[in-house]
């Protein structure tokens, strides 16, 4: 408890007070909206997770398999729209495995594709700052010839992990907001 509480004092120091949260996690946070999807939705066999730990972090976590053409695992969030056009980065306080991740926005939950942002992770608490005009469009592993992320308003995140091995991995997760 006292360890959640000194990281949210931290990041609450870190950040300007007109910074939005998109999601703070704690003990009593309602993470019902958050979903996984796998490759199973296309015959691969990995298995995600999503759950809150003791300290009130969300824990995403599970096995990624190669099996079936499979290989990646993921977790989203949809929103009401939130306008972000005043903000040019995403900020993560993280805990990871020594993994790389995504980072992934959806300016309308209807598109197709995602901006993605990239960040590697290591054992010890992390904050992550993601410039979101690095963030590039891709679909189904694949970079599209569009723009990168300028975004006036988006209605989705996620996190996935697909780095073209079988692994387990967990990446656990405190708060994700703007700047």
């Amino acid at each position: 408890m006292m360890n959640k509480l000194i990281i949210i004092l931290s990041l609450l120091l870190y950040m300007k007070t007109s910074e939005p949260i998109i999601f703070d996690f704690t003990k009593n946070s309602d993470i019902s909206s958050w979903r996984i999807v796998d490759d199973g939705v296309m015959g691969g066999r990995s298995q995600g997770s999503f759950q809150m730990n003791e300290e009130g972090n969300a824990v995403f976590s599970g096995k990624v398999s190669l099996d079936n053409y499979g290989g990646f695992s993921s977790v989203r969030y949809p929103f009401q729209e939130k306008k972000i056009s005043s903000y040019t980065h995403v900020v993560l306080r993280i805990k990871g495995d020594g993994k790389k991740y995504q980072f992934r926005i959806k300016e309308k939950r209807t598109d197709t594709h995602s901006y993605i942002g990239v960040f590697q992770t290591t054992s010890d608490w992390q904050t992550i700052t993601i410039p979101m005009n690095d963030m590039y469009p891709a679909f189904r592993g694949r970079t599209l010839q569009m723009a990168n992320l300028k975004p006036n308003a988006i209605e989705e995140v996620a996190f996935l992990i697909g780095n073209k091995v079988a692994e387990e991995f967990q990446l656990e997760i405190a708060v994700i907001s703007l700047k």
